[in-house]
């Protein structure tokens, strides 16, 4: 197998990879929530959203055909999960360091932004806030819920630089 179709099947796959991952964040989040009652709050409903967003990207960019258009894709979708990456560790250390410590999270960042996408009202089994971030801070493992989340977010982000440079730095041009 040549160097080039490699990297493509690896592209690919790490694109997948990402989105497989961001989806399973979010259906151990609604399996928590439905099945241990542990409700989220408006910080936890935005790391959802950033996730499904992540997934989507990396989907797309996996969809794309091989060729020039498909590098460029990839590097441009990675470069976005890159951003939406770093967005969503910011949102889960802001929930762990200061959010959970406030005696409520109402009309914060998060707040505006959840009601303000509507998709509280379009889906609430899945994106209503029902609790404050204080109530929201739980463990797993001892680990809070929002760590866990930091350190996915920045897996993702990591896999996601890691597919911009493979993309850009190869000699040769062709496919991903």
């Amino acid at each position: 197998m040549s160097a080039t179709a490699l990297l493509q099947r690896h592209a690919r796959m790490a694109l997948v990879l990402i989105a497989l991952a961001c989806l399973a964040s979010v259906a151990g989040a609604l399996y928590a929530q439905h099945v241990w009652a542990m409700e989220p709050c408006p910080w936890c409903i935005l790391q959802r959203v950033l996730y499904l967003a992540i997934a989507g990207v990396a989907l797309l960019a996996a969809a794309v055909p091989t060729g020039s258009a498909g590098r460029v894709s990839t590097a441009l979708s990675a470069l976005l999960v890159v951003v939406l990456g770093l967005a969503g560790a910011a949102a889960a250390l802001y929930q762990h360091f200061v959010a959970a410590k406030l005696p409520s999270c109402d009309l914060t960042l998060a707040d505006r932004i959840v009601s303000g996408l509507g998709l509280d009202a379009w889906l609430p089994d899945v994106f209503e806030v029902r609790a404050s971030c204080a109530d929201a801070a739980v463990s797993l493992l001892g680990v809070p819920f929002e760590l866990w989340s930091a350190a996915l977010f920045g897996l993702v982000t990591a896999l996601a630089i890691w597919l911009i440079r493979s993309v850009l730095l190869r000699p040769d041009s062709d496919n991903v």
